[in-house]
C-alpha cells in the first residue's frame, strides 16, 4: 500500500485520481464524522472521507425545515469525547447541532481529510490484491485497505407512490429538502404526512398558512416535549457545577434504557408509558371526533413514538383540518381523497409538502458495492440483501471483507441515542484495524455461519418485541423482516462491540491466502 504522501487540502470537487490510502470513509454525518475523530485520536492519518454535499452535517444539514431538532436531549446526542456545556435548551435545534459537528470537525482537523463535493458510484472488493477500489462519480479512482460505508438510514427523501405526483402545478417540496423560497403566507397549504418530521414543521406552518390540511395515514403515539430554554441559572450550574454533565447523561442514559425494556422485552411498562401518552393526548385535544382520529389503535412504540407539545394544539385550531380519507390521486390544482362510502371530493391546494419520511432500507444505495473472491466469482451486496438488509452487530457483512457500515441493518433505536450506538460501532472497526495491524492480516472476512447465527438470534428477539405487532419503516422483504432496529438495551449493544472476535473473521493475506488464525491470534494479543 502506498500511503499518502501530504495532507490534501480541503477543496471541493474531484479528487485527484490514483489515490491510496489505508482506510476510506464514506458519509460527512454523524456516523462519518464519529468514525473520523477515532481514527485521529487512534494516531490514524491515512485514511479520506468522501462527502458528496459542500459541507459536513448529514441530515443535521439537509433537515432545515421550520422547528427542525432533535427528540433527545444534547447531553446524550453528543459524542462523549466532544460534550459541550453551552447548549441554550434540553434538545438542540437543527442549526445547533450542525454548529455542533462543524465544531468537532475543525476542533480535530478533519478538514485536511475530508473530501466534498464527491460522489460514490461504485465500491469492488477484490479478494487477490485484499484492497477495495472506489470510483467516483466522473471516473476518479481511489483504493483502500479499509471502506467505512457511513450513509445513514434517515438521509434519502421517500415519496408515495401517488397516481398524478408530479402533475402538481402548484409549490411542491420534501420536508428534507425544504424551499425557503417558496411563500406560505394567505396560502392553502397541504402536508402529505403525520411523522416525526411532520410534528415538528406542522405548528409553524400552521401559523403562517390561511389554510392547512395534514393528511394522516396512521396516528401516532404522542409524549410531551415543551424544550423550553434554560434559565440563566441552570446554564449556570450546568457550566460550572462538577459532574453535573456527567450525571444528567447517565440519568437520561437510564431513562431511554427503561423505553427499551418496555419496547424489547417488559410488555407491562408499555402501559405505563401508554397512560402518559393517553392523557397527554387527550389533555391537548378536547374534541371528541378529533381525538378519534389521532388516537392510534395498536401497541404503543410499535411506530415510532413522537415527541411533542406544539403538534396537537396545531390540529386544534380552525384553519387546520386533519384528513384522514385516503388520497387517491394529485392533480395540478389540488389533492383528491375517496371517503369511506366512495365519493371523491378534491381539495384545493396552493403549495404541497411531502412529510413522507426516508428510503430507510438502502443503507448503501446508491453505490454498487461488489466483491470478488480468489476464483473469479463476483458478489453484489444488493443481491445479498434481496430478501432483506443484515449484517453480524449491524457492522460487517459475510463475503464482503474489510467492508464496516456504520448506523446499518438493526442498529437503529425506538427509543435512546443512536450515538451512543455509533460511538459502539465507531470502537469496533478501530479495535478491527489495530488487530489487522498487528495480526499481519490484510483483510477480515466474516464467515457466513456466524452472520447466520447473529443475525438468526436478532430476529428471534425481534419477534418477541413491540415491532413485530405492526406495518411500519422498520421492516423489509416479503416476510416483512424487521431490518432497522435493534431488539436490546445500548449497554448490551456496547458490550457486544466492544471488542471484535477474531475466531469470526478469516484472516486474509495481501493476496488473498488465508492467515493461519493461531499465528494471527498471538500477534494481536500482544
Amino acid at each position: 500500500m502506498t500511503a499518502l504522501k501530504e495532507s490534501l487540502p480541503h477543496t471541493t470537487g474531484r479528487t485527484r485520481p490514483d489515490v491510496d490510502v489505508g482506510t476510506i470513509v464514506v458519509g460527512g454525518g454523524y456516523s462519518g464524522i464519529a468514525m473520523a475523530v477515532g481514527l485521529r485520536q487512534a494516531g490514524q492519518d491515512d485514511w479520506l472521507l468522501l462527502e458528496q454535499a459542500s459541507e459536513l452535517g448529514g441530515v443535521w444539514r439537509d433537515n432545515v425545515y421550520p422547528g427542525a431538532a432533535c427528540d433527545v436531549p444534547s447531553y446524550l446526542y453528543s459524542l462523549s469525547t466532544d460534550q459541550r456545556k453551552d447548549w441554550d435548551r434540553p434538545c438542540p435545534r437543527q442549526a445547533d447541532i450542525r454548529s455542533y459537528l462543524h465544531d468537532v470537525a475543525r476542533h480535530h482537523r478533519l478538514g485536511e481529510r475530508v473530501r466534498t463535493g464527491v460522489s460514490v458510484a461504485s465500491a469492488a472488493f477484490d479478494e487477490e490484491t485484499a484492497r477495495w477500489t472506489v470510483e467516483l462519480e466522473g471516473g476518479d479512482v481511489l483504493t483502500c485497505a479499509t471502506l467505512v460505508v457511513a450513509c445513514g438510514q434517515l438521509s434519502k427523501p421517500s415519496y408515495p407512490a401517488i397516481p398524478g405526483r408530479e402533475s402538481f402545478a402548484g409549490d411542491s417540496f420534501h420536508s428534507a429538502r425544504w424551499d425557503h423560497d417558496v411563500p406560505l403566507e394567505g396560502r392553502r397549504v397541504a402536508v402529505v404526512g403525520t411523522g416525526a418530521s411532520a410534528a415538528q414543521f406542522v405548528p409553524p406552518v400552521a401559523e403562517q398558512a390561511a389554510h392547512l390540511d395534514v393528511y394522516q395515514r396512521t396516528a401516532n403515539w404522542m409524549l410531551p416535549r415543551r424544550n423550553r430554554p434554560y434559565a440563566p441559572w441552570a446554564r449556570k450550574l450546568i457550566e460550572t457545577v462538577p459532574g453535573l454533565q456527567a450525571l444528567r447523561r447517565a440519568s437520561m442514559w437510564t431513562f431511554m434504557e427503561s423505553g427499551i425494556a418496555a419496547q424489547t422485552k417488559v410488555p407491562a411498562m408499555r402501559l405505563g408509558l401508554r397512560a402518559w401518552s393517553t392523557w397527554h393526548m387527550k389533555r391537548q385535544v378536547r374534541d371528541p371526533e378529533l381525538r378519534r382520529k389521532l388516537l392510534p389503535d395498536y401497541a404503543i412504540g410499535c411506530k415510532r413514538v413522537l415527541f411533542s407539545s406544539s403538534f396537537l394544539p396545531a390540529l386544534v385550531r380552525p384553519d387546520v383540518e386533519v384528513v384522514v380519507d385516503p388520497i387517491e390521486r394529485v392533480t395540478p390544482t389540488g389533492v383528491v381523497v375517496r371517503a369511506p362510502d366512495g365519493t371523491e371530493t378534491e381539495r384545493s391546494v396552493d403549495v404541497l409538502i411531502w412529510g413522507t419520511g426516508f428510503k430507510t432500507h438502502e443503507f448503501v444505495a446508491p453505490i454498487e458495492v461488489t466483491a470478488t473472491d480468489v476464483g473469479g466469482t463476483t458478489r453484489r451486496l444488493a443481491d445479498a440483501w434481496s430478501g432483506g438488509a443484515e449484517a453480524h452487530l449491524g457492522i460487517t457483512v459475510a463475503g464482503f471483507p474489510s467492508l464496516f457500515l456504520l448506523y446499518g441493518p438493526n442498529t437503529n433505536l425506538g427509543f435512546g441515542s443512536i450515538v451512543v450506538m455509533i460511538e459502539a460501532q465507531v470502537g469496533y472497526v478501530l479495535d478491527a484495524l489495530r488487530k489487522l495491524r498487528t495480526s499481519g492480516a490484510a483483510a477480515l472476512a466474516l464467515r457466513e455461519d456466524v452472520q447466520r447465527a447473529s443475525t438468526g438470534a436478532v430476529q428471534d428477539r425481534l419477534r418477541r418485541s413491540v415491532w413485530s405487532g405492526c406495518d411500519s419503516w422498520y421492516r423489509q422483504g416479503p416476510d416483512g423482516r424487521i431490518v432497522n432496529n435493534w431488539p436490546g438495551q445500548m449497554v448490551e449493544y456496547r458490550r457486544d462491540t466492544r471488542e471484535v472476535d477474531l475466531d469470526e473473521y478469516r484472516l486474509l493475506g495481501s493476496s488473498g491466502e488465508l492467515v493461519e488464525r493461531s499465528d494471527a491470534v498471538a500477534v494481536a494479543g500482544r
